[in-house]
């Protein structure tokens, strides 16, 4: 008889559903920020923790994402001579 492999942890029915990603930047960081303050808080049940840890490392890798596309599109401004204001 074939062996059958082991079910995927994202196929877990109490975990959030990591494939939605937020619409924006803030939007992710907010959900980020609501995720470890309930992490931190110890409440959540031990199903519901593996979950929530897997939909913030998702927000994460989205939030660097984001800020590094930014990051990138500064570099290219600069480099086709932005200068710095002086001033009156």
């Amino acid at each position: 008889m074939p062996k059958v492999p082991p079910p995927s942890p994202d196929s877990s029915p109490a975990a959030p559903d990591s494939g939605a990603l937020p619409a924006s930047y803030e939007a992710g960081l907010q959900e980020l920020e609501q995720l470890v303050a309930e992490l931190e808080s110890g409440q959540l049940p031990l199903d519901q923790l593996l979950g929530s840890y897997q939909r913030g490392a998702a927000l994460l890798a989205f939030c660097r994402e984001k800020l590094q596309a930014v990051e990138d599109q500064i570099k290219v401004l600069d480099a086709n001579g932005l200068k710095a204001w002086a001033g009156e």
